[in-house]
């Protein structure tokens, strides 16, 4: 580890240069990037670890900072500013500014973490809330209990997890639709069910309500959801094919009222944003399964590895 004072002020400006990139550009130029709908697997891992070592780095630099007259490397910086605030007496070079950005560490530490939390049992109460409003206002598909039917004109389709997932149709959508679309939706909300995408959505959803002053927090919700809804369309396509699931799609764009049933989930964009969505997934169906070249998958790949790795070894060796 380092004893070099200078060494432990170039990593905090490293990793505060790294948290600035990695909430505003890196976030907006992925964002705009074409590539993504190709390979919605390795974006939405990218996505992760942006996120992750955003917040890493954010920390780590302000710990960084902070410890630095409290010792010679990290963990005796610990144990010095440990000791200085329950016994005394802090260091001769120890300031106001030390003793903010240490308390910011930990504020921002316990901020990030609580949300998480919050966002996390809010999720949960939603959904359980949501659940017991389902068995007022639907009932079991004949032939198939985990698939619920809501009487309601207008198309609609999502999943609930839980301890007993459902997927729920309604009975606009069930008119709607020719029963090999159908299937075709079905497996769609199966997947995200299967796969678990509301863990990853309430993740991004808790980064958003952390940190509401930074716009891209909400742009990377918006994409992150984008390509959960491609990955679900993967598997749905599998088993009912691009053309069936492409035309399920635009049906339901044409309408012009998806999700607009009673119960449903909220969703907070605008139906502009919505009808966006759709589009984006139909053209990703009917124009050809595009892939990624092996550069760029290689790219992305070792850009993913080294923002879970680098902010932590640059915190632990500085």
């Amino acid at each position: 580890m380092s004893s070099d004072p200078a060494a432990g002020l170039a990593g905090a400006i490293f990793l505060g240069a790294l948290a600035i990139a990695l909430a505003w550009p890196v976030p907006l130029l992925l964002a705009r990037a074409k590539w993504p709908s190709a390979a919605p697997v390795l974006a939405v891992a990218l996505w992760q670890s942006i996120a992750l070592a955003g917040g890493i780095s954010m920390i780590g630099s302000l710990l960084l900072a902070g410890l630095q007259p409290f010792g010679d490397d990290l963990w005796s910086r610990i144990q010095g500013a440990a000791g200085s605030l329950f016994h005394g007496p802090l260091p001769a070079d120890a300031s106001l500014l030390n003793a903010f950005l240490l308390s910011a560490a930990v504020l921002l530490t316990a901020h990030l973490l609580l949300n998480l939390a919050l966002t996390s049992v809010r999720s949960r109460n939603q959904r359980h809330r949501h659940m017991e409003l389902l068995r007022l206002l639907s009932s079991p598909l004949p032939d198939a209990p985990t698939t619920r039917v809501i009487d309601h004109p207008a198309p609609a389709a999502y999943c609930l997890p839980g301890a007993r997932s459902v997927t729920v149709l309604s009975e606009g959508m069930i008119a709607l639709l020719s029963p090999d679309q159908l299937d075709a939706v079905v497996a769609h909300e199966r997947a995200h069910l299967r796969q678990k995408h509301h863990l990853l959505l309430d993740a991004f959803r808790s980064w958003k309500r952390a940190l509401p002053w930074f716009p891209i927090a909400t742009r990377a919700q918006d994409a992150v959801a984008l390509l959960l809804e491609m990955l679900a369309d993967d598997t749905a396509r599998h088993e009912a094919g691009d053309r069936v699931l492409a035309g399920a799609i635009r049906l339901v764009d044409e309408t012009g009222q998806a999700g607009a049933v009673l119960g449903a989930p909220k969703d907070r964009r605008t139906p502009e944003q919505r009808r966006a969505a759709l589009v984006a997934r139909e053209n990703r169906l009917t124009d050809g399964r595009r892939t990624v070249g092996p550069a760029l998958r290689a790219a992305v790949i070792l850009t993913t590895v080294l923002l879970v790795i680098v902010p932590p070894v640059v915190i632990l060796t500085t």
